[in-house]
């Protein structure tokens, strides 16, 4: 401690950088490396090539591969890959994922927040020959030719309480198989249930007659997405679980035989869904899915949750009063409002504060009213 002090004291800040140590001295002067920098990130090679790698940008700066790939690793360029990306072009981005994620962190009370989506083209191929078996030191190998047995469409609704899933396979994925779906849905909610589906935009969610069959059901809202923001739905997680872990791998000689390891695959994933929130062991069941979501209403056993059905756990309400007021009016402003209005208006603050006036939270009241 005394020399850093002394070192100090003669030469303030500066005597406490290291000095100058023995060994070589560098090769690659700062001058240098800005230049190979700047060719990485600014130019293209003259051979036409669309990137760089570590051996032709070494040539043209004349340092040696190893110093190349050495300060791309420590500066963290990689000129040999690239990433994809969309961008959403919906003019009501925000406002669709402000709803869709409120009702992921704080759903509405008395109702159950579905995420809904159709798989298509899942198909049945069959390996030309028998996988050989994974052992010591090698994988599970299978013949990159396969022969095709046809197509199913698997239809899915998550339960974001609890990562329960409903799910059927259809040979095709129009509106007549999406309403189909839609009513084993509502015949498998509990009746005093709201729904609240969240889907994406595809055409067959938009029929005339899917949106008629919704007119009828004043308990049913939908949700959509954001356009290119699949990512927002969260049953597409459980979709490319179901690939990786039951399709991918799998060899069918059949479509019944692809449906009935689906089917296999869904009925395992509901039994051992999650009734509550945070990590913990999955342990299987075998109540249904109608079940699984009355016993969620009935885990919060105090005396203000004996009067109400609340499928919701109490760490995924959020004690955000505003925020769940501020919701329920949205829903009750929508409903009372003309299509043409826009979604902007909806949540405009002046109007949720003459709304919140009024008995607005009393959605059936306000179906009543539309």
């Amino acid at each position: 401690m005394g020399k850093w002090r002394i070192r100090f004291l003669e030469h303030r800040i500066n005597g406490l950088y290291d000095e100058v140590r023995p060994g070589k001295p560098r090769t690659i002067d700062d001058e240098r490396l800005a230049q190979l920098i700047h060719k990485t990130l600014h130019t293209k090679p003259a051979d036409g090539s669309t990137h760089w790698s570590v051996r032709t940008i070494a040539a043209e700066t004349a340092i040696s591969p190893t110093s190349v790939h050495r300060y791309f690793r420590l500066l963290g360029l990689q000129p040999h890959r690239s990433e994809s990306f969309k961008l959403s072009t919906d003019q009501f981005f925000i406002e669709k994922l402000r709803d869709v994620v409120g009702l992921y962190l704080s759903p509405p009370e008395n109702a159950l927040v579905l995420c809904v989506d159709e798989k298509s083209q899942c198909q049945a191929l069959e390996r030309t020959q028998p996988m050989l078996p994974m052992g010591f030191g090698y994988v599970e190998g299978v013949t990159h030719d396969y022969v095709r047995h046809g197509t199913t469409t698997l239809f899915a609704a998550l339960n974001v309480l609890n990562g329960a899933v409903l799910a059927t396979c259809k040979p095709r994925h129009r509106h007549q198989e999406f309403l189909s779906f839609l009513r084993e849905i509502d015949k498998a909610v509990p009746a005093e249930l709201d729904v609240h589906c969240i889907v994406d935009n595809y055409g067959s969610h938009k029929h005339p007659k899917v949106k008629a069959w919704l007119a009828a059901k004043p308990r049913w809202h939908m949700h959509f997405i954001p356009t290119y923001s699949s990512w927002l739905n969260q049953v597409e997680r459980f979709f490319a679980l179901i690939t990786d872990k039951a399709i991918r791998r799998g060899s069918f000689g059949s479509v019944k035989q692809l449906i009935k390891r689906i089917d296999q695959f869904v009925s395992t994933t509901t039994k051992t869904a999650n009734h509550s929130c945070g990590p913990h062991p999955l342990i299987p069941s075998s109540k249904s899915y109608t079940d699984s979501v009355r016993e969620s209403a009935e885990r919060d056993t105090s005396a203000e949750a004996a009067s109400r059905i609340n499928p919701f756990p109490q760490c995924l309400r959020l004690r955000l009063k505003p925020i769940s007021a501020r919701r329920h009016c949205s829903f009750a402003l929508k409903r009372a409002q003309s299509p043409s209005t826009s979604p902007v208006a909806c949540n405009s603050t002046t109007q949720m504060q003459s709304w919140l006036t009024t008995d607005v939270f009393n959605l059936r009241a306000t179906r009543s009213v539309a």
